[in-house]
């Protein structure tokens, strides 16, 4: 009997053995959405009889090149680009009711795929005993561009189908992944930068209850959820740069990839230079799938109350910096037009002054102060004040990650955004990465070793527990305030982030 071939409840599908997993790519889980389908929740893909090939990545979304960042995406780009893919430890049979753990990647809601060499699952499943999927999702302007408002009588569009895109896998996964040996109540949806943001943001979603059980959030950009007036202007920017206006909608669905492409590169760059700290294309509050900010829900205690491995980086802002990238509030000209803008639109808001802000981190050397400074707004205050909301309905599990190797180090990248994601994999050292030339590799290889064990065992069992010798982590919980620092040895502080929540507040949870 071939056990890479599954029956799904769309047909069969038949992957492969690659060493000590059984993987399958490529299963699709929403029908193409091109022409009428674009910009609309996506549907189920016709079923099939014949065994299909799943043995090859699907397409990745459609996405601008971004100088600096060369993404090796692991497969062509195209728009039937709703698929995902599966490891499983070989001697995986249906039914064995292993944790699953389902992977959403980042890229600043414009780039990435599941199909990312970075992601490949065969060490995460295989030493962790789980099963891993990682799914392609609409991005951009084809996933989150809002034309809703433009909707007629004649022409329907749905707003947030990045979202949907994801719902829909999560509903494949509930219903199929048994056959790959997966236990559906029993799944974990992870995801770094863009993918850990769509995890904050299914929190605060009805939609997503009893989808996911468990969560990790790597560095989410928590409060990049927008309302639907800034959601308009952004669309009617990306129609401008097509040549329409919005009495042009019916033309929209026969607009090219490439040119919705290069429009929605040319507003993603706009965007942050005229709003520093905003991105053009992210979740928004559309009165359907969200209804309110989710870090306002979660100081509320309305999130959905699912147990969370939350954290970020020490030096999240260097690689923007490296990347020479317009993203993030860099310099000091930025942050000041950032707290300008949010001054005039929220005037109410008792917020701290850019003045007091930045004496709030004096002994931090010039150089690095708004590095700093743009580390905490981007990502470690947003994770900080859903951690503070949220812990109250469900377990918090705080971290940073504070490793760099000596390269790293040497060029000043340190522990920044994404530096994370190898030791996630256990995928360090992989052709074209530099990171360990200089040395680490040792240390290096532990560390990922400890965090695969974090995260599969709160997968698995609930908590992220170490092995024996490794401190014990605690939930995220008044007076202690405990957070893992992940480093060369990992470590439990207190309280580590007493003195910029107390320069922040909790008054900004809503401004960006």
């Amino acid at each position: 009997m071939d056990n890479c071939v599954v029956e799904t409840s769309y047909g069969p599908v038949r992957g492969c053995r690659v060493g000590r997993v059984k993987v399958w790519r490529g299963l699709r889980y929403g029908a193409p959405p091109v022409g009428d389908l674009r910009f609309r929740a996506p549907q189920p893909p016709r079923r099939w009889t014949e065994v299909a090939d799943a043995t090859r990545n699907g397409p990745a979304c459609p996405q601008p090149v971004i100088p600096n960042m060369a993404v090796d995406l692991g497969a062509p780009q195209g728009e039937d680009c709703l698929s995902l893919n599966i490891w499983a430890p070989a001697g995986t049979e249906p039914g064995a009711g292993k944790a699953v753990m389902v992977w959403l990647h980042g890229g600043a809601y414009v780039m990435g795929s599941g199909s990312q060499p970075l992601y490949d699952g065969t060490r995460l499943a295989g030493d962790g005993d789980v099963i891993v999927v990682t799914v392609n999702y609409r991005l951009g302007a084809l996933g989150f561009l809002d034309l809703s408002s433009f909707s007629t009588s004649r022409q329907r569009f749905d707003a947030n189908v990045g979202l949907h895109d994801v719902l829909a896998a999560l509903r494949w996964v509930r219903d199929n992944i048994a056959a790959f040996g997966g236990d559906p109540a029993k799944v974990t949806l992870f995801g770094e930068s863009a993918g850990a943001g769509i995890v904050t943001t299914l929190l605060a979603s009805p939609a997503a209850e009893g989808l996911f059980a468990r969560g990790i959030a790597q560095s989410s950009p928590a409060t990049s959820v927008y309302d639907r007036e800034r959601a308009r202007r952004v669309a009617e920017c990306v129609l401008d740069k097509l040549g329409l206006s919005p009495s042009d909608i019916a033309k929209v669905p026969d607009v090219s990839t490439a040119a919705f492409v290069a429009a929605a590169r040319e507003v993603f760059d706009e965007v942050p230079v005229r709003n520093p700290g905003t991105l053009a294309f992210v979740p928004i509050i559309d009165g359907e799938l969200l209804h309110d900010y989710p870090v306002k829900l979660a100081q509320q205690g309305r999130l959905l109350p699912i147990p969370l491995i939350i954290g970020t980086n020490k030096h999240e802002a260097a690689l923007f910096r490296l990347l020479r990238s317009p993203l993030m509030p860099i310099t000091p000209h930025a942050i000041t037009s950032m707290f300008t803008q949010i001054a005039a639109e929220q005037p109410d808001l008792q917020l701290p002054t850019e003045e007091e802000i930045v004496s709030a981190y004096a002994r931090h050397r010039a150089k690095s102060r708004y590095l700093s400074i743009a580390t905490d707004v981007g990502f470690r205050m947003p994770t900080l004040w859903l951690a503070d909301g949220h812990r109250e309905v469900a377990p918090i599990y705080l971290y940073r990650f504070d490793y760099a190797t000596p390269l790293l180090r040497l060029l000043q990248v340190r522990a920044a955004h994404a530096t994370e994601l190898p030791y996630v994999w256990g995928n360090l050292g992989m052709p074209k990465d530099p990171t360990l030339r200089l040395g680490g590799a040792k240390t290096a290889y532990a560390i990922s070793e400890r965090i695969r064990r974090r995260w599969t065992n709160f997968a698995t069992h609930g908590k992220p527990e170490g092995a024996a010798g490794e401190p014990e982590w605690p939930s995220y919980q008044d007076p202690d305030r405990a957070c893992l620092v992940i480093d060369k040895r990992d470590a439990l502080v207190p309280d580590l982030d007493a003195r910029i929540r107390s320069a922040w507040g909790r008054q900004m949870v809503s401004f960006r």
